[in-house]
């Protein structure tokens, strides 16, 4: 199993935003959460990739097909134009 499947939902989406170039703050505003939880996801996030820092997780993400990552999820500002009034990001289902 790649290190990437280990992860979570929330997971992807914060190392997803972390490689956008997203703070902790915007992070936890895109997501819905704290601060103090983004920090909590980046640390199980690091440890599951074997990674060590924001910028080793992004280029872990960009070097693992960041665009596809990203492809897999719509951003806060796309599901808020949507009928659909979700908060944070949401993987998109493919068919």
């Amino acid at each position: 199993m790649p290190p990437r499947d280990r992860l979570t939902g929330k997971e992807v989406d914060v190392a997803v935003l972390v490689w956008e170039g997203l703070t902790n703050r915007e992070i936890a505003c895109a997501i819905g959460t704290t601060e103090q939880v983004v920090k909590n996801y980046l640390r199980t996030t690091f440890d599951k990739l074997g990674v060590w820092s924001r910028l080793e997780l992004a280029l872990y993400v960009a070097g693992h097909g960041g665009v596809s990552w990203r492809a897999e999820f719509v951003s806060p500002v796309e599901s808020q134009s949507s009928r659909s009034q979700t908060t944070g990001l949401r993987r998109v289902e493919s068919g």
